[in-house]
């Protein structure tokens, strides 16, 4: 089959990939001037810096896993890292997940801490029902001495907005119950360890993230275009046209806001439900320093309250690779997440760095560069009606003959590795029905 792919980020280029190996014509059309998405990196001078937050190499499904390192040159060409996540709660650092570090807080935060948790824990013992949205649930699921200090200021830094309007069935699944012997022993001193799933991860050696979008487009057997919007796509008989040119089958991976305008048979109900998705966009600011002896060994840390800046997380970036930054100096990614209002200035980068310094993170005095790039659609904005809109505009796509998938192409919260067995999933789609020479509805686990 000849098949166009709506967009070159991960989740496009990994299933370009894995379709021309199966001898399909796959032709990739990048709106951008290179292929990436969400996975871009730069460089300033000997500096590499991701473009959307600290990314890793990760994931529970070892195919996947597998699939990611050979694209990045497997052991020689990635940095294996034991995981070292911290909050900076106060001035103290507490252990990531919070509730695996409760036993670093001050004894009355502690006492808050626990008395909310076996409270919670009792009244879902009693059969308390889960609540519909994520203030409450945080309140169900934690406890009030754990919602009031992390969880609450830490999601209402991220997600901008009452918690209360956002829906809780997104983080089904996504944060991982501590058990309460955990939290009681961490209470008492004994340390223990949380999202143990996630304990090693890889990066690139060289280059950054992008380097696995790289690896997969070089020698990926189909066609990229980049510069390359699509902006008419239609039915064409028994297949389709995209800017003019036939294809057997369309798959869309571009944002749905984006490319709505551009697919004719969408239906206008079903065009509305797209316009009301919202993304949360984030600020990605790229912090350089020069520095007398190696950055502390910590991966990433969380910053939850607002005398901390607005800053939510900070990536020790040179960490990740010693390539990431020249000798002598580390670098950091601090990430920033606004509805769309936020417009930095250089007023605004100092201020985010003397926030920095002021929560013990790093020294202004030793900053030597300050870059940032600003991400549109980075999260997704989870509303109370989000469910039911993306779940009919899913079933469009499911039954029309087109196929859509991506973090935002599905509106799916999806990290990178996920994205990558979204592809696995479509290509296996992909392939039952030509074999059998029937279209049928994609269907998602």
């Amino acid at each position: 089959m000849k098949i166009a792919i709506l967009g070159g980020g991960i989740s496009g280029v990994a299933l370009a990939r894995m379709l021309a190996a199966d001898a399909h014509r796959v032709v990739v059309l990048e709106a951008g001037d290179r292929p990436g998405g969400l996975c871009k990196s730069r460089r300033y001078g000997e500096f590499t810096f991701d473009e959307a937050g600290g990314h890793i190499l990760f994931s529970k499904d070892q195919k996947v896993l597998d699939w990611q390192l050979a694209r990045c040159g497997g052991e020689a060409g990635t940095v294996r890292t034991v995981r070292n996540t911290k909050i900076r709660w106060h001035d103290r650092w507490v252990p990531y997940p919070f509730e695996n570090g409760v036993g670093h807080l001050t004894k009355d935060a502690i006492v808050d801490c626990l008395a909310g948790y076996v409270e919670s824990f009792a009244d879902r013992r009693a059969g308390a029902p889960c609540p519909a949205n994520f203030g409450d649930w945080i309140q169900w699921r934690m406890g009030s001495g754990f919602a009031r200090h992390f969880m609450v200021p830490y999601n209402e830094k991220i997600w901008k907005c009452d918690l209360r309007q956002m829906a809780s069935d997104w983080v089904a699944g996504r944060v991982p119950e501590a058990p309460i012997e955990d939290i009681v022993r961490s209470a008492v001193g004994l340390d223990t360890e949380g999202y143990t799933h996630q304990s090693v991860f890889w990066f690139p050696r060289e280059g950054g993230f992008e380097t696995m979008v790289r690896g997969a487009v070089r020698d990926g057997g189909f066609t990229l275009h980049c510069n390359t919007p699509a902006q008419r796509v239609e039915r064409r008989g028994s297949g389709y046209a995209v800017n003019g040119e036939a294809f057997d089958l369309v798959v869309n991976t571009v944002p749905l806001p984006q490319i709505e305008p551009a697919i004719a048979e969408i239906p206008d109900p079903i065009r509305a439900d797209i316009r009301a998705l919202r993304p949360i966009s984030l600020i990605n600011l790229m912090i350089g320093v020069k520095v007398d002896e190696p950055l502390p060994p910590l991966s990433w840390i969380y910053l939850p309250f607002p005398e901390q800046g607005p800053t939510n997380r900070v990536t020790y970036f040179s960490n990740y690779s010693p390539q990431n930054a020249p000798t002598g100096h580390g670098s950091f990614l601090a990430e920033v997440t606004h509805r769309g209002e936020l417009q930095p200035d250089a007023g605004w980068l100092r201020d985010v760095v003397k926030a920095l310094d002021r929560a013990g993170i790093l020294r202004a005095d030793q900053v030597v560069l300050t870059e940032w790039c600003n991400n549109k659609f980075a999260y997704i904005d989870q509303d109370l009606s989000f469910r039911e809109r993306i779940g009919r505009v899913r079933k469009w796509f499911d039954s029309s003959g087109y196929l859509t998938f991506g973090r935002f192409g599905r509106y799916e919260y999806h990290n990178s590795d996920q994205c990558i067995a979204r592809a696995m999933q479509v290509h296996a789609h992909i392939q039952r029905t030509a074999a059998s020479g029937r279209p049928e509805p994609l269907q998602l686990p």
